[in-house]
Order: C-alpha cells, then structure tokens, then sequence
C-alpha cells in the first residue's frame, strides 16, 4: 500500500522560499513518478511538477517554471519541492501523489493519472 506523507509547509512572506517534503513509503518500482499538486482558493487543483524517480526525469508547469524545483533522495524516499520567490498566488494546499507504470518521454500532470495521495501542507504567502 503506497502511503505518502507531506511536510514543510507554513507561512512565508512574499517573495520568501519554502520546501515541502513528501516522504513516501510501499512504492519501489522504477517507472513510480511523484507528482506535486496544489489546491487555491476558487481554483481548480493544479499539477505543477513531478519526477521519475528512476531516472529523474522532471516536468513543471508554466505558472512555477524557474521558481520551483523538485528533486528526489532515493535512499531516503523522499521528494522536495523546493519553492522560491513565492507571492500570493502561490497560496493553496499543496499535495504529493504517487503514480506507476510511466516509462516513456511524458509524465503525468493530471490528477486522474495519480492512483495515492497525501494529506497535503498548506502554504501561505502573506506580510
């Protein structure tokens, strides 16, 4: 059973940085990608970036491209989302997702490609 865990979120100042964690455990094989969404007030949930964990391979959204970062620690099962020059737009719930089976050039950003889901972190972007 695929169990996913996020951490790090809080309250941080506009232009400010935070890194969320997502320590996910029952969840081995190569071509398992985990994925970061996030929930905004009036918004639709939206994928912003994921990871293969096999081999890196990473994909972003437009509206966090050249702000975040995602990065993995396979000895420690572990995905960050490093997040930098945050605004108020950036305020929402922000979840990991776990997904299996992609091994070619896409990966998954919708979240009915994500079968395993966190509780979430909430982020606010506030002065």
């Amino acid at each position: 059973q695929v169990q996913l865990v996020e951490s790090g979120g809080g309250l941080v100042q506009p232009g400010g940085s935070l890194t969320l964690a997502c320590a996910v455990s029952g969840f081995t094989s190569e071509s398992r990608v985990v994925g970061w969404f996030r929930d905004a007030p009036g918004k639709e949930r939206e994928g912003i970036s994921c990871i293969r964990m096999g081999d890196g391979r990473t994909w972003y959204s437009g509206s966090v491209l050249g702000r975040f970062t995602i990065s993995r620690d396979n000895t420690k099962n572990t995905v960050y989302l490093q997040m930098n020059s945050l605004g108020p737009g950036d305020r929402a719930k922000y979840y990991c997702a776990a997904a299996e089976g992609w091994v070619g050039a896409y990966l998954p950003r919708f979240d009915y490609e994500y079968t395993a889901w966190g509780q979430g972190a909430q982020v606010t972007v506030s002065s």
